[in-house]
């Protein structure tokens, strides 16, 4: 992979969407062991998911994963501990505040 070059790849992949009380997520796991790093994009193809409430619907679908060049990945990385560094700026006082 060059400095400036994006590759892409075609991954099988499972998705899984959870529309539950216990539970409201989404997630996508590749088939073929694909590791996602920071910077890449991943588009998974096909018609939107829908699960009705109370309901978990798994369905295979193809994506397809646009690497990050090596320029790209190292700026997503040097800016996500920035902001990283924001969420982790708070304090803890005893005044109650109304």
């Amino acid at each position: 992979m060059g400095l400036f070059t994006r590759e892409k790849e075609t991954a099988p992949c499972e998705v899984e969407v959870s529309h539950r009380f216990e539970s409201l997520h989404a997630h996508v796991k590749f088939l073929n062991g694909a590791v996602v790093n920071p910077g890449d994009e991943v588009l998974v193809h096909g018609a939107p998911v829908m699960a009705p409430y109370g309901e978990v619907v798994v369905e295979e679908r193809t994506a397809t994963i646009t690497r990050a060049s090596e320029l790209e990945r190292l700026w997503t990385k040097l800016t996500g501990q920035l902001e990283v560094m924001e969420l982790c700026e708070f304090s803890f006082s005893e005044e109650v505040t109304l």
